[in-house]
């Protein structure tokens, strides 16, 4: 699997050749009840803006955002797009290619 980490920042490529944007947040699903937590990559939130990510604003180590960082990347990225894993079909070097049109992508 994939980390978190790694992904993001990524350029996402939609099956036309048409760039979606770039990687800004990862959503993922935990398991709870097991001695171990661990997680799920459900999707991906795609955005052609990245001011958030360059202004370091980001979640704490619980994955919880402050209260500032919340608001302000909810203006930020007003456009943004949300990719579920099972949309994707390759990733690596820098690129994610999907299998849905960009047009197709739900907005967050």
């Amino acid at each position: 699997m994939t980390g978190v980490t790694e992904l993001m920042g990524q350029s996402v490529w939609d099956p036309n050749g048409l760039w979606v944007g770039h990687i800004v947040d990862v959503r993922v699903i935990k398991h709870r009840g097991e001695l171990q937590q661990s997680a799920t990559i459900c999707g991906l939130v795609v955005s052609a803006v990245r001011g958030p990510v360059l202004l370091r604003v980001t979640r704490d180590r619980h994955g919880r955002w402050s209260w500032l960082a919340q608001l302000l990347s909810r203006v930020v990225y007003v456009r943004s797009a949300f990719v579920p894993w099972s949309s994707i079909v390759e990733h690596g070097d820098g690129e994610v290619h999907i299998s849905t049109s960009r047009k197709e992508l739900t907005r967050v």
